[in-house]
C-alpha cells in the first residue's frame, strides 16, 4: 500500500478540516484499476462504552463473492464524534487491520461516503488516498445533496448532487427497498463504482462485503 499522503491523526478539528481540504486535490475520480480480484468490506465498530474502535476488514473474491480472508484490530478512540470527521475517528484502527492482511485487496468498498461529504473527502478518499487503493463509499444514509424520484427496480440510480456538483450517485440495490449511497473514494469513476457496488451486492441491500466485515466488526468479541 501506498504512503504519499501523511499526517497526524492528534489534531484538533479545525486542523483535521484543513487536511481534508487539502487531501481532496489528490483524489482521483477516473478509472485507475488493475484486475479486480479481491474485494474488501470495511467496517468499524465501538467497545467499551465506544472508548475502543474495533475494524474488521473482509475480502472475498470477485466475483464471486467467496470469503478469502479477513483481519480484526482494536485501539483506543482518539478522536471525538465531530460530523464530517469521521476519518480521523475510524481510520487509524482500520490501517491496523489492513496491516494484518496477507496482500493488500484490488478495491477497498467503505461503508460510509467519499465524494458525497461536505469538503469532497469523506472517509472513503481519505482512506483511498492515504493507502493508494481504488476505493469507494457505499453509505446506508445520505450525508447531503438531493436527487431526482427513483424507480423501484434493481439497478435504477440517480445522480446525487451539492451545490450544483454530482458528488455520488442514489442506487437501488434491491427492489422496492431503501438505496444505497453511492460515490467516489480515488482512482475508480462514478460509473465504475455503480457497477461495483451492484456487483457486490447479489441478494440483500448492502454489498456482501460490507455484510461480512460488519458481522466482525460489530458482532460478539
Amino acid at each position: 500500500m501506498g504512503n504519499r499522503f501523511t499526517h497526524r491523526w492528534d489534531v484538533a478539528p479545525e486542523e483535521a478540516r484543513r487536511i481534508q481540504d487539502g487531501g481532496r486535490a489528490l483524489v482521483i475520480a477516473e478509472d485507475r484499476l488493475g484486475p479486480i480480484d479481491r474485494v474488501a468490506g470495511i467496517d468499524v465498530g465501538f467497545e467499551q462504552d465506544g472508548r475502543v474502535a474495533r475494524a474488521a476488514v473482509a475480502v472475498l473474491a470477485f466475483p464471486s463473492l467467496a470469503p478469502i480472508e479477513s483481519a480484526v484490530a482494536r485501539r483506543p478512540v482518539a478522536f471525538p464524534y465531530v460530523p464530517g470527521l469521521l476519518s480521523f475517528r475510524e481510520i487509524p484502527v482500520v490501517l491496523d487491520a489492513l496491516g494484518e492482511l496477507r496482500s493488500p485487496p484490488d478495491l477497498l468498498v467503505c461503508d460510509g461516503q467519499g465524494l458525497a461529504h461536505p469538503r469532497r473527502f469523506g472517509l472513503a478518499c481519505h482512506l483511498g488516498v492515504l493507502t493508494g487503493l481504488p476505493s469507494v463509499g457505499a453509505a446506508k444514509s445520505r450525508l447531503l445533496g438531493t436527487h431526482a424520484a427513483l424507480p423501484p427496480e434493481r439497478g435504477a440510480w440517480a445522480p446525487l448532487v451539492d451545490r450544483g456538483e454530482t458528488v455520488g450517485a442514489v442506487l437501488r440495490t434491491r427492489a422496492g427497498v431503501a438505496p444505497l449511497y453511492v460515490s467516489v473514494g480515488h482512482r475508480v469513476s462514478l460509473a465504475a463504482a455503480i457497477a461495483l457496488v451492484l456487483a457486490c451486492t447479489p441478494r440483500y441491500r448492502l454489498p456482501e462485503t460490507t455484510r461480512r466485515a460488519h458481522r466482525l466488526a460489530s458482532g460478539p468479541p
